[in-house]
């Protein structure tokens, strides 16, 4: 059965004995609440992972601006702790703003004691219409590693400026905390999953699929050899034109460590975007990398696939990929997220890349 701690000194109680026994690592899940398919492949990630897992869910004030949606953003602390009971989560810290001392907004950043990120990394991308929110992100981040100090912490690709900011923000300041990044979860439509898809209605929803469908032809585009930004974005640009509901406010090609924009990719490039359909924000992106080619052979169970595809890519120096495995993979991680073999409505979510 999942506990649910309200306090800093429940949680620090809670977790001090099992440490001092050493009884194996402890993970991390952050989250805001609103728990859908995207934040259970991350707990699936962190009970494979770990012996004890903690998801926190918190909705951050101080991420937030005046102007923004801290009010309406979704709470369903009940629903959410269902979920990770059922996912076999141990621990969930559900605080209270007043216990994190971050009532307000970013505002309410100046007579915090706050993590402020590089400016190289904060003023680029989404921080550039959202002054501050990096640094509230980093600073309530921040002290849940202090609080729980976690041994791997997991966050997803979808955000992928927070995930950088995260990452150098634990190198930096040298906490012993390895962060995992995690794939974007999406729809059988290939919208990319957030909480607040919920704002959107149907026909939204559908308007929305087209950014993935955009990011899509940049990737076939790369594949075939474009390497060139201003190429890459120009094609994202013309697949949405066709969609008025949708209003782009960015879209970038950027290192995926740094978040410095890049004009061409010579190894890896993070294509990112930003658009409004209605009144909603939504964020999307994709990482397009150079790479050789894997060798796989699919046939029937016993048939010798793992074998000669590992001898094959051997010598040719190629990486290979072993399908038998890769099947079991994804069986597992159907059935730890509770989805029936059988679901055809849930299972397509974790395939879609």
């Amino acid at each position: 059965m999942v506990l649910l701690l309200r306090t800093i000194s429940e949680l620090r109680s809670y977790l001090k004995p099992y440490r001092q026994a050493n009884q194996g690592t402890i993970g991390l899940v952050p989250t805001m609440g609103a728990l859908h398919q995207g934040h259970l492949s991350l707990i699936a990630k962190a009970i494979a992972e770990n012996r004890l897992v903690v998801v926190s869910i918190f909705v951050n004030p101080l991420q937030f601006a005046p102007q923004e949606d801290l009010a309406n953003y979704p709470r369903q602390l009940e629903e959410d702790v269902q979920l990770c009971e059922s996912m076999g989560v141990d621990l969930v810290f559900a605080p209270t703003p007043e216990e994190m001392d971050s009532r307000g907004d970013t505002g309410a950043l100046n007579n915090k004691t706050t993590v402020v990120p590089p400016q190289s990394m904060t003023q680029v991308l989404c921080g550039k219409y959202r002054p501050a929110h990096f640094t509230g992100v980093a600073s309530i981040v921040t002290q849940l590693f202090n609080i729980i100090q976690p041994d791997k912490a997991y966050f997803g690709q979808k955000d992928a400026q927070q995930l950088a900011i995260i990452r150098r923000l634990a190198q930096d300041l040298n906490i012993p905390v390895a962060i995992v990044p995690c794939p974007i979860i999406r729809e059988a439509s290939g919208l990319a999953l957030s909480s607040r898809n919920q704002y959107l209605t149907e026909l939204e929803k559908q308007q929305a699929a087209k950014i993935y469908h955009s990011l899509q032809q940049a990737k076939l585009a790369f594949i075939q050899g474009e390497i060139n930004a201003t190429a890459l974005i120009n094609l994202v640009k013309q697949k949405l034109a066709a969609t008025e509901e949708v209003r782009i406010q960015y879209i970038e090609l950027v290192d995926p460590f740094s978040l410095q924009s890049i004009t061409q990719i010579k190894q890896t490039g993070l294509l990112a975007i930003a658009v409004y359909v209605g009144s909603t924000r939504l964020i999307d992106n994709i990482v397009l990398q150079k790479r050789q080619p894997i060798i796989a052979i699919d046939g029937p169970a016993g048939a010798g696939k793992s074998t000669v595809t590992r001898s094959l890519a051997h010598q040719l120096g190629l990486l290979y990929l072993d399908t038998g495995a890769m099947y079991r993979a994804v069986t597992w991680l159907v059935q730890s997220s509770g989805i029936a073999i059988n679901d055809h409505q849930r299972s397509p979510i974790y395939f879609k890349i």
